[in-house]
């Protein structure tokens, strides 16, 4: 944040967990630094692509949308006041890293329940599933998402090896009402993610055909 007085307050990205259920939010993790870039790629469901010339301008429903972005994390700050960051001393960056990488993992509870379920010889266990996963990136922009990747590069230890500087690269797909349908918590904020983009796509300017030099369509 700036030290100028009256400077905007610099908003942070992140991701937020839910509980499925209820809404209840989990767990909220606020990025260190917000990335120089987030890629996005939108795959169209278009419902004309096996040729069917009567579908050509259909579309199945919402794109498939993926979005990849890499973040930074450094301890030097906190640990250049151990004092005030005992966490930090004592365990470095791995307590932070932790909270990004149980986001894939299935709870120890569910999967001793699961087992417990196999050993009394249940033939269908169910698949577990994990809490709701938001992508925060501004107000305009909050997506319920599955995490599809994760890597990790530790770029520096303290000496007992805990990480203190770190590159996280994501990798996201964002669950639509395709994925969710409308009752799931998440597809209601999928809808309510997809009418800001529509009440965004109003304040566009709007062109003219005399932009590409046409006075009217052929």
């Amino acid at each position: 944040m700036s030290n100028f007085p009256g400077s905007p307050r610099l908003l942070k990205g992140g991701l937020v967990t839910l509980d499925p259920s209820s809404g209840a939010v989990l767990r909220v993790i606020a990025l260190q630094y917000n990335p120089d870039s987030v890629s996005r790629s939108l795959q169209v469901q278009g419902a004309g692509d096996n040729g069917d010339q009567s579908e050509a301008l259909r579309v199945k429903g919402p794109p498939v949308e993926t979005i990849k972005l890499e973040i930074e994390m450094d301890a030097a700050d906190q640990l250049e006041f151990p004092e005030r960051n005992t966490g930090t001393v004592q365990s470095g960056l791995a307590p932070q890293l932790a909270a990004l990488e149980i986001i894939v993992y299935p709870s120890t509870s569910r999967l001793e329940a699961n087992n417990g379920l196999a050993g009394r010889g249940t033939l269908e266990v169910m698949p577990m599933e994990s809490p709701l996963t938001l992508f925060v990136w501004s107000r305009n922009r909050v997506q319920p998402m599955r995490l599809t990747e994760m890597s990790i590069t530790e770029e520096a230890f303290d000496v007992a090896l805990n990480p203190i500087r770190a590159k996280v690269s994501l990798g996201m797909r964002v669950l639509s009402v395709t994925d969710l349908g409308f009752a799931h918590r998440g597809g209601g904020l999928y809808m309510a993610f997809q009418r800001q983009k529509e009440r965004l796509a109003e304040q566009a300017p709007y062109g003219t055909l005399s932009n590409f030099g046409l006075g009217a369509l052929p």
